[in-house]
């Protein structure tokens, strides 16, 4: 179930807000939208998700469930900041259903089940691109594995080199094919740096499936970025009740194949984007959807 791309949706929202979180869950929040830490990810446990039916056989199916996920899922998204949606990913949903879809098993897409799901920062291409990803499980598979790889993790293994061409705006990003309609590879996107902001701590935008280098020596770098991730991740499994909650500035994620059943027994994660405000994307948006198009 998505809840509609409506003004219901805005209800929802702060319904949610307006409901109190455990004192250590919010807490942990808290704490971790002033400073992500070295992982730039936190796992919460056991977190309610009400009675869950049958896994949908792909996005978008109704099920008849109740609210309880969807509301545990906002109330945390809005401790981080402004829920968002976008338009062209599940209708805008606010809070998404994430489970395998037979037509898109093989595909760089999150309801792939088949193939590993590439290195990336969350809509990588996008001129406003969430500040936080979240993923709340309802159904775990022990054989899906979801890996991550923060920045601070890879710094110290690059050399001031890659650094320093990783800072310039020389690469560009492909859109995901799911904003695209099916209409096939989208245009690349204009030129901008792998890392940006302060040199102490800066902020990452990196996909591993649809980020090209310009020319030679930024195509190295970006070769040697995209080992240091690999060489350096870490990973998860997830399970009914989690909720990972991911700096997107920060922190890369990817996920491994798993064996999809469409049994009713798969798979099922619900996630939602964070922004910290909401006034950069205000005319490319209506209510809390980002309008953005992209170019196929």
């Amino acid at each position: 179930m998505t809840l509609a791309p409506a003004a219901l949706d805005e209800d929802f929202v702060r319904t949610a807000a307006a409901a109190p979180l455990d004192d250590e869950v919010r807490s942990a929040l808290v704490a971790f939208a002033a400073d992500s830490g070295r992982d730039g990810s936190l796992l919460l446990r056991r977190l309610p998700v009400g009675a869950v039916p049958a896994t949908p056989p792909r996005p978008g199916v109704p099920t008849g469930k109740d609210y309880t996920s969807e509301h545990t899922l906002l109330s945390v998204a809005c401790v981080l900041g402004e829920p968002i949606g976008y338009v062209q990913e599940h209708g805008g949903g606010l809070v998404q259903d994430i489970v395998p879809d037979r037509a898109s098993r093989d595909r760089q897409v999150s309801s792939s089940s088949t193939v590993t799901l590439a290195w990336h920062t969350e809509t990588a291409f996008h001129p406003h691109k969430s500040r936080y990803l979240l993923l709340l499980c309802l159904r775990g598979d022990p054989q899906a594995v979801t890996m991550l790889c923060s920045l601070e993790r890879i710094r110290p293994h690059l050399d001031a080199d890659t650094i320093a061409i990783l800072r310039e705006p020389r690469f560009r990003t492909r859109p995901d094919a799911s904003f695209l309609d099916g209409d096939g590879p989208g245009a690349f996107g204009p030129l901008q740096p792998v890392l940006s902001g302060s040199p102490a701590r800066p902020t990452f935008t990196f996909d591993e499936d649809l980020m090209i280098g310009t020319d030679p020596d930024a195509q190295s770098a970006f070769a040697a970025l995209a080992q240091a991730v690999r060489s350096h991740a870490t990973s998860v499994v997830l399970e009914a009740g989690d909720l990972l909650a991911v700096d997107n500035y920060m922190t890369v994620h990817a996920r491994s194949p798993f064996p999809a059943r469409f049994d009713g027994n798969d798979r099922w994660l619900q996630r939602a984007f964070v922004v910290t405000d909401l006034t950069p994307s205000a005319t490319e948006r209506e209510g809390r959807i980002v309008t953005t198009r992209f170019l196929a």
